[in-house]
């Protein structure tokens, strides 16, 4: 007589939700329901991708990796999810509401008002990630994504506790930490644009869509990279002052001085220059953010906090050219090397005594 094999019924639901992805082979994708959008329009949708890599591929032994964007973002960074999966990592990435693959018609890209909201598809994602996997789980954000993170994983630092949540660490690649641009911007421009933001929160901030960036990236202008350019345009979306609001609000909570309950290593390039037009010296600085301050602020983030500059990067490390890439990942497997050495330190009998 063949054994039946039983399922609870929302396993087999988790199954069925998950789809091919438009990355091609190993990568599935599923979409989270969030109910109506606070900021009104329509019903809110995020996207959770997972890379299954073939039979071959190394044993997932690691924690497990969940990936988030930045603004005019969305994951299409397969190299990245390749590499963790070679290191033994299952790979997750968060396409978060009204961006990339959760965009939906009537919806202002990357638009909330409230960076809290973001709280509900990570919750969520971690939640999935941790009945799929039952493996500790390690965050890994981008440039805007770093502060979402960073304010998310201090809630949840505060609410239950980041290590009781099964989160282990933290990697932010160039963090959005506070804005750029001249001093005026933090004093007297914070104050207007929260007044402004709050009763003309659709207005963009003139002066904001600048390609450069994307010049310097996509394979069609001068870089190597290939991605939607519906979802990441290479001037990028219009900065929205209510947006922008939520961003300040956010930026000022960390600098008050979060506490992520875990380990973080975070990225930047060593360089900034603010340019206009491309030009070669794009390719090899942060175009996009003032690398001082992720210099400065990146202690506010909270437990133990390891900052590298790397030479020649671009805002995202992991999309610099061959060099200073290689560098990036060479760091990165630095520092998961010395976080499972001090997981396995502070968790051993000697330490607790």
């Amino acid at each position: 007589m063949t054994e039946k094999t039983s399922y609870a019924v929302s396993d087999i639901t988790d199954r069925a939700q998950w789809q091919p992805d438009i990355l091609g082979a190993g990568y599935e994708q599923r979409t989270l329901a969030l109910g109506p959008d606070p900021d009104g329009e329509g019903d809110a949708v995020a996207t959770l991708v997972r890379y299954t890599p073939g039979a071959d591929a190394a044993e997932a032994t690691e924690p497990t990796v969940l990936y988030v964007h930045g603004f005019t973002d969305y994951f299409f960074q397969r190299h990245l999810a390749e590499h963790f999966a070679e290191r033994g990592h299952r790979f997750y990435a968060l396409d978060l509401r009204k961006c990339g693959r959760s965009l939906r018609e009537g919806q202002t890209p990357h638009y909330v008002t409230d960076l809290a909201l973001y709280d509900a598809e990570l919750d969520e994602s971690a939640r999935i990630i941790a009945q799929e996997t039952d493996a500790p789980l390690l965050i890994v954000a981008h440039s805007t994504g770093g502060l979402i993170t960073a304010l998310w994983l201090d809630r949840l630092n505060r609410k239950s506790g980041t290590v009781a949540s099964g989160i282990v660490g933290l990697v932010l690649n160039s963090p959005w930490l506070d804005l750029q641009g001249p001093a005026y911007y933090r004093s007297v421009g914070t104050p207007i644009i929260n007044a402004v933001g709050r009763v003309r929160a659709m207005v963009a901030l003139p002066g904001s869509e600048i390609r450069t960036y994307g010049d310097s990236l996509h394979h069609t202008v001068s870089g190597e990279w290939d991605y939607n350019l519906d979802w990441k345009p290479l001037s990028g979306f219009p900065v929205r002052l209510g947006w922008l609001r939520a961003i300040r609000a956010g930026h000022a909570q960390l600098h008050r001085g979060l506490d992520v309950g875990v380990p973080s290593l975070i990225l930047r390039s060593r360089v900034t220059r603010f340019m206009r037009e491309y030009g070669p010296s794009a390719d090899v600085a942060d175009v996009v953010l003032d690398v001082r301050q992720i210099q400065r602020w990146a202690g506010c983030i909270g437990d133990r906090t390891n900052i590298v500059p790397v030479d020649g990067a671009r805002h995202d490390v992991f999309l610099s050219s061959e060099r200073p890439r290689a560098q990036a990942f060479t760091e990165l497997d630095n520092w998961l090397s010395w976080l499972a050495g001090y997981r396995a330190a502070t968790d051993s009998p000697e330490a607790g005594a």
